[in-house]
């Protein structure tokens, strides 16, 4: 977690993220990367380059490197080393060009999530990172003012195809020394014998060095319950979850639960892509 990249809008939700970003940069001895898109009243268009625009852009470029230069001066981020980024791109795309083009290690976002028609068709820049980033992404929906994760929730069926993303949460959660409780949630649906669930999570993390850690089935009437249920159970400080960043109609259809969570959890969603 050497490169933290923190987009952000000014926002009081982007500020969040920024306190988190800053206290996890200190601990690793970090650097935070901020990214301010500037997406333009008609970005998109063919007219971005014609002479008559040119004031207007830099209007609002000076105007945001303004504003980057007042935040790069919050108390949270001394001592830290802090670079800044304006991109004229649409967010979406400019926070994954970034992050792939700089190696960044960890994505923190903050937001306010989602809910009803707005969730469904819409959605979030926050939700579409978490589907189709490559990198770890940290949502964060409150102010954290001491960030410290002692209780590290992470929801999984534990097969093979998790081995490759859990290597990164066992590093993220030594790195943070924080205690992973591993749970695999039981639903009527997809049922397993208690036997049969810790038979496959101690076969599973005894591949993993992980420092501390305890294993848990619950059971609830569907997955995304089964995980808000839990960490509200165990006083959870962060959920962690794997996600497919599935496309298209099977998205649609099925829909994801680590988009669920980063939307409906009060508690701060870590997601390690698959």
């Amino acid at each position: 977690m050497k490169k933290i990249l923190v987009p952000t809008d000014f926002s009081d939700y982007a500020g969040y993220a920024l306190k988190v970003a800053a206290q996890i940069a200190k601990k690793n001895n970090g650097e935070i990367m901020l990214l301010h898109m500037l997406e333009l009243p008609h970005q998109g268009s063919d007219a971005i380059g014609s002479g008559h625009d040119i004031p207007e852009i830099m209007l609002f470029k000076n105007a945001a490197i303004k504003r980057l230069e007042d935040l790069m001066d919050d108390e949270c981020l001394e001592n830290i080393k802090v670079s800044e980024i304006i991109q004229f791109e649409l967010a979406f795309d400019g926070i994954m060009n970034i992050s792939k083009k700089n190696d960044v290690d960890l994505i923190v976002m903050g937001s306010h999530g989602a809910s009803g028609f707005k969730e469904m068709f819409i959605g979030s820049n926050a939700e579409k990172v978490v589907r189709f980033s490559e990198i770890p992404v940290l949502v964060v929906k409150k102010d954290e003012a001491n960030f410290d994760i002692n209780k590290f929730v992470f929801a999984s069926d534990f097969t093979d195809e998790i081995k490759k993303p859990f290597a990164k949460v066992v590093d993220f959660a030594n790195k943070l020394d924080a205690e992973l409780h591993l749970v695999m949630i039981n639903t009527p649906s997809s049922f397993k014998p208690t036997h049969v669930a810790q038979e496959i999570m101690n076969g599973f993390i005894s591949n993993f060095p992980v420092n501390k850690f305890s294993t848990h089935i619950y059971n609830d009437v569907n997955v995304e319950s089964g995980i808000l249920n839990f960490a509200n159970y165990v006083k959870a400080d962060l959920i962690g979850m794997s996600t497919h960043g599935r496309k298209g109609l099977s998205h649609f259809f099925n829909g994801s639960i680590s988009e669920d969570l980063v939307n409906h959890s009060a508690r701060p969603v870590v997601t390690f892509k698959i």
